[in-house]
């Protein structure tokens, strides 16, 4: 089968696979509070080590593009009473948990982190850091908007221990960052890389977009030139997905000006083609590392790992998100905390955890999970162990059947591999050992498409 057949066979709606089941198929009702702290309290016996995540979610301005959950305002007044939220949300796990947190891994995202001043993301971070021990290997991360971040907001958090930064780019090209409201210029984007780097800053990702409006191969290969040029040590090649059902936003242009199909695909291409020339390795899904950073460090020695914070080459069982619509993992269980920021504050300090959304993962979901993450890591995954079989496992191994006759994977005894030609459709590989998926598959349109 050629490269464009395979392209038009498997370019269906497919999920992102962030998490095992996804957010659709989560149990209806949401874990109780008992229940998720039940878990949070095994999951922290198991091992003191967490991870955190801070969602800050006001931006100044509306990227069409974006399907994340933010907060468009020019009102920086919303800055302290939403601070000190996340800091009653933080005291309330501290109080749960019966010891000192060992941080690993700190993570700061958006909306855009850097709306907010200096001095009060110094206020916040100092006041959870005090908190917690810091693992040896810690690893601090924030994104930033190259448009709005300072020399003062790199100063600030590299003061407090940051070392990664992701800056989002999405293409170099005016007239689609005027079509997608995005404000930044080129030389925006080299302040922040080489004042980072002059302050200390050790690994620096860009998020670049293929399939955006307007978008063709020359902008990708120029994009790549000046990417390559800065020499970032990551780079996130993600696939524009179009959910206007869910970011009306998205409707500020036409389906007219988007690539599509094979052409949407020969961008991908062409970046992954011009990446690799520069030097850059594929890890995972989506993304690229220098052999000098430590995500392809991670995936060199098997220690790779997956989260809603995307890869990571830590693996903590408990993942704590603070702020609004932010998810938490516990292993065991999933929540989600309210999305509206205002209603967000008001069960904060009402002394409530907020979560408003969750599942409480079965041994089969484990058993799932656990596989979907090998794929999405180290495109393969075994089963010899009985603790990693389970009916539903093979059940989705004898929905492979296509994909191996396809040369997507290799089937072994108690072993599955992906192929390189296999590695561009790995969500789809992944949704074939999605039992919930296929128990209940949506009558509508849930995820963007697979390419």
């Amino acid at each position: 089968m050629t490269a464009q057949q395979l392209l038009d066979k498997y370019n269906v709606a497919v999920p992102r696979y962030t998490s095992y089941p996804t957010v659709p198929y989560w149990d209806a009702s949401c874990p109780s509070t008992g229940d998720w702290k039940g878990s949070v309290l095994q999951a922290f016996g198991e091992s003191r080590e967490i991870s955190l995540y801070l969602h800050l979610p006001f931006c100044e301005a509306l990227c069409t593009y974006c399907g994340c959950n933010k907060r468009i305002t020019k009102n920086h007044a919303v800055e302290s009473p939403y601070i000190e939220a996340v800091l009653k949300e933080w005291a309330l796990y501290r109080d749960l948990l019966p010891g000192r947190p060992i941080l690993r891994e700190l993570h700061l995202g958006g909306g855009t982190p850097t709306f907010f001043a200096p001095d009060n993301l110094h206020y916040l971070l100092s006041n959870i850091l005090k908190d917690v021990d810091l693992a040896e290997d810690y690893e601090f991360g924030f994104e930033a908007h190259p448009g709005t971040t300072s020399a003062e907001h790199l100063s600030t958090l590299r003061d407090l221990g940051f070392t990664r930064l992701s800056i989002g780019i999405q293409d170099f090209a005016p007239e689609i960052l005027e079509i997608i409201n995005r404000k930044q210029t080129f030389e925006d984007v080299r302040f922040v890389t080489e004042k980072a780097r002059e302050l200390g800053y050790e690994s620096i990702n860009y998020d670049l977009i293929f399939g955006l409006p307007l978008q063709t191969p020359a902008h990708i290969t120029e994009t790549i030139r000046k990417t390559k040029a800065l020499a970032p040590e990551r780079i996130a090649f993600y696939s524009y997905a179009h959910v206007p059902w869910i970011s009306p936003a998205q409707r500020a242009y036409s389906e007219d000006d988007l690539p599509k199909g094979k052409d949407k695909r020969a961008l991908y291409e062409l970046g992954r083609e011009l990446l690799e020339e520069a030097g850059y390795v594929e890890i995972g899904m989506d993304h690229f590392a220098l052999p000098k950073d430590s995500l392809y460090q991670a995936m060199q020695e098997g220690s790779l790992h997956r989260s809603f914070m995307g890869y990571t080459p830590f693996t903590t069982h408990l993942n704590l998100a603070l702020g609004a619509s932010s998810i938490s993992d516990s292993w065991g269980a999933f929540v989600q905390n309210e999305k509206k920021i205002e209603r967000y504050q008001e069960l904060v300090n009402a002394g409530e955890l907020p979560i408003v959304k969750g599942h409480l993962l079965t041994e089969e979901d484990r058993t799932l999970r656990q596989h979907i993450l090998n794929i999405m890591c180290r495109y393969r995954t075994k089963w010899a162990d009985a603790g990693l079989q389970c009916e539903a496992l093979y059940a989705g191994l004898d929905r492979m059947d296509e994909l191996e006759a396809d040369g997507l994977i290799i089937r072994r005894p108690f072993e599955l591999e992906v192929t390189d030609i296999g590695k561009p459709f790995i969500r789809n590989i992944c949704m074939a050992l999605d039992a919930r998926y296929w128990r209940k598959k949506p009558e509508g349109q849930l995820f963007s498409q697979a390419v």
